[in-house]
């Protein structure tokens, strides 16, 4: 039996893809390996002056605390006197230790009585940035000209910019990879497709200009604000060293490779599929060798299109789970992983219906079996979309009154009453799909013959007159459209379909701008924890020491009686404790050995061991005790009162 040998392009484009997938997936392991997971979304949990407090004398700096690693500059935090000038030194210092995140920075010394203004400004772990002021006073509050109520970090044209280039990138590649599934998945002769083609090469073009100005404007966006800011090297450079400015890069070269299978897709693939679609069925299959290998060759290509275009769409996808809200937070190992399955369903769905749309519109000779298997494909895509939503969904949510007490948890809510809509536009959709006359091989090909031989016709004469021949050529395209739209609206069942289609789509754009927004939007979780904080802060009376009393009882004999703790001054920094040990009848009880702990479950510090030392019978004392920040803090006391009678009693208190 004599093989047909596959053309030269085929076999290298072919090669190229595995080659390509390798490379790729080397790619990827190296981004998620130096993934680094935090919590999303930093916020300030505690300063040192705190927001509103009158001191007696200047403090020599100012100290911020945040809720998760943040990226600072000199200028992050500036602290400025009641005229507006600036009164720290500039130098930023880096106190954080273990699991502590804080900063500060020198202020400058003999600074006057008033009050002084601080403004701060960082980017948080998942690639946002975070700003915001507060003030405090030296000897007694005053008159400030400091007006800090229309700067906010990502904000003004820059932000919104840079907004622009978020959205339109997120649409390049939902469309880019749902229009190329599209034609690999359910209509393989659309890779011959002009609408289709142009759509796929927009779609990349869309993305890569987006990512390049997102890249540009990230100092800018970060930073001062100012367009200017985009062409500074330093910036840039600066902005190559973090996790997003990897991201971006990284997205680029993915690119590359996508502009690679683009090539490949609409040339060695498109050619293939134009050729068998110019054949009868039963030619180009099985009556030789030659159509026996050249349907051999086609499969094969369209198999190494689908490996090499799964690990290219999974690269870029990855670009933002590795450095948004999927990269920090809990489980950053699982979430990253259905974030990326998260982001291709989406794009299967949605992009797949505009390149549906487009095809509907543009092309009159689409099968049905075409749009079947979309919807076949759509379903699917659905499930995916569905089981990995309810799991990122409870982890940036994290409670129910999170779910609808937080603007994530409300936009979420929205998202997926859309979501509700589009389901059902799409099963009227599918509606439809039944019902449409089904287009045999030979209507098509009748249709294409006649075209064909149109076409021909119009161009047997050709005048010499270069500007009548260029009026002949409108008017025979005006002919060509015409009979086009013809034979498009002449299939009532065809119109439905492309209607509902049209309104998907019309959903599916709100949809993926509120997905956009959802990306930018403080995660629930966070913003629930952090008005706890504030809550707890605000109930806590400063500056007045924290009393408790707890009953114990060890089990043992005389093992009866009651812990008093006292915590002075009761708030951030360093504290005093003070503790007695009283029997039954209000008797001071001379314990063995007495320890205490303190623990802030909400932030994973803790528990912080203190063995106090005896100061008198039942009275002991510790100086110098830090709570590094405000919250709800679990005070453990451990008391022992024989060798084997041991007994830990618990009570939580609010420091601010």
């Amino acid at each position: 039996m004599t093989a047909t040998a596959p053309s030269p392009a085929r076999v290298r484009a072919a090669a190229l893809l595995p080659r390509l997938a390798l490379v790729l997936a080397a790619l990827l392991a190296t981004l998620f390996t130096a993934a680094t997971p935090a919590t999303a979304h930093a916020a300030l949990t505690a300063s040192d002056p705190k927001d509103g407090v009158v001191v007696a004398t200047a403090p020599a700096q100012v100290n911020l605390s945040f809720s998760e690693q943040v990226a600072m500059g000199g200028d992050s935090i500036r602290v400025l006197d009641p005229q507006g000038k600036r009164v720290d030194t500039g130098e930023l210092r880096d106190l954080c230790s273990g699991s502590i995140v804080r900063y500060g920075t020198a202020l400058h010394t003999g600074l006057p009585n008033g009050t002084y203004t601080v403004a701060w400004q960082a980017v948080s772990a998942d690639s946002h940035p975070v700003s915001g002021a507060f003030t405090f006073s030296i000897g007694a509050p005053s008159e400030t000209s400091v007006s800090l109520a229309g700067q906010k970090a990502g904000g003004g044209p820059v932000g919104v910019v840079y907004d622009i280039a978020r959205y339109a990138a997120y649409g390049g590649f939902t469309v880019l990879v749902g229009a190329a599934a599209f034609v690999l998945l359910c209509w393989r002769r659309g890779a011959a497709e002009r609408p289709l083609q142009k759509l796929v090469v927009g779609a990349w073009v869309t993305l890569t200009v987006a990512t390049l100005a997102m890249l540009l404007l990230r100092t800018p966006y970060t930073g001062s604000g100012n367009f200017a800011d985009a062409f500074d090297l330093s910036g840039l450079r600066a902005v190559l060293e973090t996790k997003t400015g990897a991201s971006l890069v990284s997205r680029l070269l993915l690119l590359g490779a996508a502009a690679l299978f683009i090539a490949v897709l609409f040339g060695a693939y498109a050619r293939s599929q134009s050729g068998a679609a110019g054949r009868p069925k039963a030619a180009a299959s099985s009556d030789g060798p030659n159509g026996a290998g050249t349907a051999k060759d086609t499969n094969d290509l369209a198999f190494g299109l689908g490996i090499g275009g799964t690990v290219v769409a999974a690269g870029i996808a990855a670009t933002w789970a590795l450095s948004e809200h999927a990269s920090t937070g809990i489980q950053t190992g699982i979430a990253m992983p259905v974030d990326i399955l998260h982001l291709m369903a989406v794009a299967t769905w949605l992009g797949g219906l505009t390149a549906l749309l487009v095809a509907l519109h543009k092309i009159p000779e689409i099968e049905r079996e075409a749009v079947r298997r979309f919807s076949r494909v759509a379903f699917i895509s659905v499930l995916v979309l569905t089981v990995t939503g309810v799991y990122q969904s409870w982890r940036q949510v994290g409670s129910w009154s999170a779910l609808t007490g937080t603007s994530y948890g409300q936009l979420l809510l929205f998202k997926v009453g859309l979501v509700a809509v589009l389901v059902t536009i799409a099963y009227v959709s599918r509606q439809w799909t039944t019902r449409l006359a089904e287009t045999t091989a030979g209507k098509s090909a009748k249709v294409v013959a006649q075209r064909d031989v149109s076409r021909e016709t119009e161009s047997v004469t050709v005048p010499a007159d270069p500007k009548r021949a260029a009026q002949l050529a409108r008017q025979r395209a005006a002919r060509a459209n015409a009979r086009e739209k013809q034979v498009r609206d002449a299939d009532a069942d065809r119109v439905g379909l492309r209607r509902s289609v049209l309104a998907e789509a019309a959903v599916a754009v709100v949809l993926l701008a509120v997905t956009t927004i959802l990306t930018s939007t403080e995660p629930g979780r966070t913003a629930e924890l952090e008005a706890d904080t504030t809550a707890g802060a605000t109930t806590a009376v400063p500056d007045r020491a924290v009393k408790i009393s707890l009953p114990f009882d060890t089990g043992g004999p005389a093992g009866k009686g009651t812990v008093r703790l006292e915590l002075d001054p009761g708030r951030v920094g360093a504290n005093v404790v003070h503790l007695w040990a009283d029997t039954p009848d209000g008797q001071p009880l001379d314990l063995p050995e007495v320890k205490v702990a303190f623990t802030l479950p909400t932030k994973d510090i803790g528990p912080l061991p203190l063995v106090p030392e005896r100061a008198a019978p039942g009275h002991w004392t510790a100086s110098g005790v830090q709570l590094p920040l405000a919250g709800e803090w679990r005070i453990d006391v451990t008391v022992r009162t024989s060798d084997i009678d041991q007994t830990t009693v618990q009570k939580n208190v609010k420091i601010g």
